[in-house]
This record gives structure tokens, sequence and C-alpha cells, in this order.
């Protein structure tokens, strides 16, 4: 059964910390895995999860980048937790080799995953092709994420749950059925948000495949933040879209890093959410169908709590990857 898009109640809003969410949950002896966890909103998260007592694990491109970056969270372990801390290893989400490498070396560990974030990602970036010839942004925020789940399957706890990051920047795009990969004109927006349509539908349809065993999957808008995220977008267009003030400070409306970390984190472990795996979630709850194109106002269009979009998805994706796991 699809989760009805409708507001639960949380508690929380928009101005909620990823540490006001975590408020009385106790994560010791959880295992996460974040990617992106070392940079931006990702940092965020890490750093939340391992402040409740989780052990997590960032995979990274750049790992001495990553180690720096994570360096001393694990002394903000709640409690001294003495298993909480933070472990890099590689990965090129670009490199299904790169991902089946690291989900094998996972997998020899014998160790379960209790929480997985797929937060890693790129926005709005020049044309660039990986793998064989696969438009960057729905590979990376995409595929690479569909085959590291199907291949850390069997690594995913009784109860696991798996988020998935995505954006209002679905508003702009469905799944370009005809031409994923950009072959007759390259948008870097419309690129980006076909990518984030992409993965609010691998959220729900993961979350149908997994339900019997108790594996539930979300899909997140995390708010509109400036992180390093938007890299490779020009100062001059951050004014020009109304992302900043003149004086350069974010515009009213955006979140703060802390802030914008708080939903992945309020989906990955609130106890309210059982019973509605599936669902796209903004501001620390469930979001509501969108009734305006306003991003930042934010909600839900119906192409991405589509099932049967969800279902297609899933085996294209299965065929591009040459995974299946569920």
């Amino acid at each position: 059964m699809t989760t009805r898009q409708q507001k639960l109640g949380s508690g929380f809003g928009a101005h909620s910390t990823a540490q006001d969410v975590l408020t009385g949950i106790d994560l010791a002896g959880t295992t996460a895995l974040v990617t992106g966890g070392y940079s931006g909103l990702g940092l965020e998260t890490t750093r939340a999860l391992v402040r409740a007592g989780a052990q997590v694990i960032v995979p990274a491109r750049r790992p001495a980048t990553a180690a720096e970056a994570l360096h001393g969270i694990a002394g903000e372990a709640a409690h001294g937790t003495a298993a909480s801390g933070t472990e890099v290893h590689p990965l090129d989400l670009a490199d299904l080799e790169s991902i089946r490498t690291f989900a094998d070396r996972f997998l020899e560990t014998g160790r379960a995953l209790d929480l997985v974030i797929n937060g890693a990602g790129v926005m709005a970036c020049p044309e660039t092709r990986v793998g064989p010839g696969w438009e960057a942004h729905f590979a990376i925020n995409h595929l690479g994420h569909f085959a590291l789940v199907n291949r850390l399957r069997p690594a995913l706890a009784p109860g696991a749950r798996v988020v998935a990051v995505a954006s209002s920047g679905h508003f702009l795009s469905d799944i370009r059925w005809d031409d994923l990969h950009f072959r007759t004109g390259y948008d870097r927006w419309l690129a980006y948000a076909q990518s984030k349509t992409a993965n609010a539908l691998f959220a729900l349809h993961l979350d149908r495949l997994g339900a019997d065993s108790g594996l539930h999957a979300f899909a997140v808008h995390p708010g509109s933040i400036l992180t390093p995220l938007q890299r490779h977008i020009p100062r001059e267009e951050w004014l020009a879209q109304g992302w900043v003030t003149p004086d350069g400070e974010p515009a009213e409306g955006f979140k703060t890093p802390e802030q914008g970390a708080a939903t992945a984190v309020w989906a990955a472990t609130s106890p309210l959410l059982a019973g509605h795996g599936g669902a796209y979630c903004q501001d620390c709850d469930i979001a509501e169908p969108a009734g305006t194109d306003d991003m930042l106002i934010g909600g839900v269009k119906p192409w991405v709590t589509d099932p049967v979009a969800a279902s297609r998805l899933w085996e294209l994706s299965c065929e591009l990857t040459g995974t299946s796991a569920f």
C-alpha cells in the first residue's frame, strides 16, 4: 500500500536541527552508512548520528579529505560511547567497479547496516559523461546509489532504513524516458531535476520490495541550503536566483546545514514513520502534495509518488547497472 502524503504532526519543523530530532534516541550499537558524509549536509548528518551513539561509515571519493573533515567527531559522541565514531573507505559513485569493490569488502566483514543515507551527489554541473557515456547527475545521484544499495543488500539488518536525499528540484522534471542521458541537448538544471525525481522513485520502490523483510525506505527534501553542492554555480547566479541577499547572506527561507540535515536524520530514526514506508518527507514530517510550483515552499509532485513509474525505473536501473538483489 502506498503511503499517503499527509503530515503526521511530528512536533518538528523547518527550523529543527539534526540534533533536535535525535533527542532521546539512543543509537548505540547501530551502524550507519552516509554517502557524502564529510561535506555540507552530510557532515552534519554524520556528526548528529555519532553524537547519538552510532558508528558511521563514510564512503569517499577523496578519502584523505574526508578523514580530515571528520577528524575529532568521535570525541563528540554522547556519553563517550567507545563504539561510536566514523570510518572512511574509498568509493566513487560514478564507477560501478569501485562500488562493487567497496560493497564486497564491507560484506566480507560480516557487519550489518542499520541505516543508509544516500546523500552524496552533484548539482547543475557542466555536461559530464561517466561510465558507458551516462549523464553524470543520473549516474552519480541515482544509478551509483542504486547499485550500492543492491550490492549491500545482504548486510541490511532486519528493520533497516534507507533514506534517499532528493530535492524540490524534482519539480522541474519527471524521468525523461526517451532521453535519460540528454543525448539530444544538455540542460544542467533538468539533469539535476531528473536525478532527484529518480532518487524519490528509488525509495518508493525499494520500500515496496523490502517491506516483507522489514526494510523501509524514504525520500527527503532537506530544504534550501547553501553548501559545497552549489560549487558549479557562479555566485552571480546565486544572487540572480534570489538565494542570497545583495550582501551575500542566505535569503529568507534558507536553512542552516544543521537544519538541512534534520529531515534525513528524522526519516532514518523516527518511530513515527513506522507503517509509513516509501513516503517523501520535508521539514521533519511527511510532505504534502505541492499546491504551487514554488520550490522554496516545496511539497511533492505526483510523478515522484507514482508506483508504476517507480517500478519501471527500478527495472531499467537493474539493466543499466547489472545489479538486482531484491
